[in-house]
C-alpha cells in the first residue's frame, strides 16, 4: 500500500512538472496561430480564428532556407571541431596521468564558470583586428567556449574505457593518433552524442555571440533574423512566435532521435 503511494505521488509529481515544462511551448504555439488581436484579447485561451498565414509570413520574411542553411553550416561546423578537439584533449589528459594534465583538466572546468559577458568586449576586439569578424571566427569562438564542459564529459566517460585497449593497439602497430581515432573515438558514441546535442540546442538558439560578430542579411543566423520581428514601438507577436514555432523544430527532432544516447552519455560522463 505505502509503495503504491509512493509511485501515485512520484507519477503525479512528474505529470505536474511535464505540464509546466509545456506551458511555454503551448503559449507559444496557440498564439502562433492566432491573429495580432486576438494575442492581445486572450493569450492564454485556444485560438478563436486559426491563423496559418502568420507561418507563410514568417517563413518568407525569415528567408527561412537562407537563414536555415546559415545555422546549419554554422552549428554543424562547430559540433565537428568541438567533437574532435575536445575528445583528443580529454583522450591526452586521461592517459597522461600527472600533475601537469591535472591542472590543465582542472583548468578546462574552471574555465566554465567564466561568463561571456566579461571577455565579451576584448575577445571581439582581438577577433576584429585579425579580421575574424566572419563565420569562421564564430565557429572558433565556439571551439573555445564549448569545449570546456565537452572535455569535462569526455574526461569523464574515458575512465569506462580499459587501457587495455591502447596497449593492445600498440602492440598491434598502431601509433597514438590511429589508437585514439580507430579504437578509442568509436567507444565515446554517447558521449560525443550528450555533447552533440547540449552544444546544438546552445548554439542553434544563440543569439548574443552572432549579433557580435557577423552581420549582413547572407550570413544572419536565424536568432538574428527573429529579431526583425521586435522593433522599438511595436513588435509583431503573431510573427515572431510562429517563427520561434518553425525554428525549434529541427532541434526536436534531433532530440527524439538522440535521446536514449544523450540520456546514456549523461549518466557516462557524470557519474563514472
Amino acid at each position: 500500500m505505502v509503495n503504491k503511494r509512493k509511485k501515485f505521488l512520484i507519477g503525479a509529481i512528474g505529470i505536474a512538472l511535464a505540464i509546466i515544462w509545456l506551458i511555454p511551448f503551448y503559449l507559444m504555439v496557440t498564439n502562433a496561430l492566432k491573429t495580432k488581436r486576438n494575442i492581445f484579447t486572450d493569450t492564454l485561451g485556444l485560438p478563436k480564428e486559426y491563423s496559418f498565414s502568420n507561418f507563410v509570413q514568417a517563413f518568407q520574411e525569415l528567408e527561412f532556407l537562407q537563414t536555415f542553411m546559415n545555422s546549419l553550416l554554422i552549428t554543424a561546423s562547430s559540433i565537428f571541431i568541438i567533437i574532435i578537439f575536445s575528445s583528443m584533449a580529454a583522450y591526452a589528459l586521461n592517459r597522461n596521468d600527472g600533475k601537469l594534465s591535472n591542472f590543465i583538466f582542472l583548468f578546462f572546468v574552471a574555465a566554465m564558470l567564466i561568463p561571456f559577458q566579461s571577455v565579451m568586449i576584448p575577445l571581439v576586439s582581438i577577433f576584429g583586428a585579425v579580421n575574424m569578424l566572419n563565420p569562421v571566427g564564430l565557429v572558433f569562438m565556439y571551439l573555445g567556449f564549448g569545449s570546456s564542459l565537452a572535455i569535462f564529459l569526455y574526461h569523464g566517460a574515458m575512465k569506462s574505457v580499459p587501457k587495455a585497449l591502447d596497449e593492445a593497439a600498440t602492440i598491434d602497430g598502431c601509433n597514438p593518433f590511429q589508437t585514439f581515432w580507430y579504437v578509442i573515438f568509436p567507444q565515446l558514441k554517447p558521449i560525443s552524442v550528450t555533447v552533440a546535442i547540449l552544444n546544438v540546442i546552445w548554439i542553434w538558439n544563440d543569439y548574443l555571440l552572432p549579433s557580435l560578430v557577423i552581420g549582413g542579411s547572407d550570413t544572419e543566423t536565424i536568432p538574428l533574423r527573429l529579431f526583425l520581428f521586435f522593433g522599438e514601438y511595436t513588435t509583431q507577436w503573431h510573427l515572431a512566435l510562429a517563427g520561434l514555432s518553425i525554428s525549434i523544430i529541427p532541434v526536436i527532432i534531433g532530440y527524439f532521435i538522440a535521446q536514449k544516447q544523450i540520456i546514456a552519455g549523461v549518466s557516462e560522463g557524470a557519474v563514472k
